[in-house]
């Protein structure tokens, strides 16, 4: 189900006058789903608008754990799975759930509700940005540039993530057998790439070969709070 054209600019709209009230950073949207949910065509659906509203990188990270219905997901991975499972155990939860999003690293919503994750949004982007992050490239390489005012309250995980901007799916089987959906910001490879503590700058360059856009993510550990992040096409 796509969201009304109505509906979706209110959707955009609110969220910009909210942006704009602060200088925060992006916010990331994490959305865990399944191509063999039934549940998840909404969610799926839902990040694909968020995908076109500035200031907010929604990356869908497809889980291995509905593969035995008899749909094996094209993009699913026990990596996605992993990560969804350390969020439930950060937060003291025994279960995890599709489709699933995590706004900032910190916030759940369970389902597909726009208007949970617009207010979510709108308040972290209204934050004041703790880091300057910035990405260029050169060469076949990914330069990643960042600044703080001093040391972190703890050090940030330095992440590397390559996402598909648009992929479409012919679904032969399992919950969702003969629809074909497309996708959005389908998350492809995620890297550790250390650990930053904020006391003096950080420059390094990783490798990023290909045409699929980056997004570099500095999230507290556990996972924890993002504390900046940055996209480059």
């Amino acid at each position: 189900m796509q969201l009304a054209p109505a509906f979706a600019a209110l959707t955009a709209l609110s969220l910009a006058a909210g942006m704009a009230r602060g200088d925060g950073a992006p916010v990331v949207v994490e959305l865990f789903t399944s191509q063999g949910c039934a549940s998840c065509p909404p969610a799926d659906d839902m990040l694909r608008d968020l995908a076109g509203i500035e200031g907010v990188i929604p990356l869908a990270l497809h889980v291995d754990y509905w593969d035995y219905i008899g749909w094996e997901d094209t993009f699913g991975s026990a990596l996605f799975t992993a990560r969804q499972q350390s969020y439930a155990v950060a937060a003291g939860e025994r279960m995890v759930y599709t489709p699933q999003l995590i706004v900032g690293g910190t916030d759940r919503v369970i389902g597909a509700d726009p208007m949970a994750v617009m207010a979510l949004v709108a308040a972290q982007a209204e934050q004041a940005p703790e880091v300057t992050l910035t990405l260029g490239r050169e060469g076949g390489g990914l330069v990643i540039a960042a600044e703080s005012g001093g040391m972190l309250a703890q050090p940030v995980v330095v992440q590397l993530v390559r996402f598909l901007p648009l992929a479409q799916v012919d679904i032969l089987a399992g919950e969702n057998a003969g629809q074909s959906r497309t996708y959005a910001n389908v998350v492809t490879d995620w890297q550790v790439l250390g650990d930053w503590d904020g006391t003096a700058p950080l420059l390094l360059t990783a490798a990023a070969p290909g045409d699929e856009p980056a997004v570099v993510i500095l999230q507290e550990p556990g996972p924890g709070r993002i504390i900046a992040a940055a996209e480059l096409r």
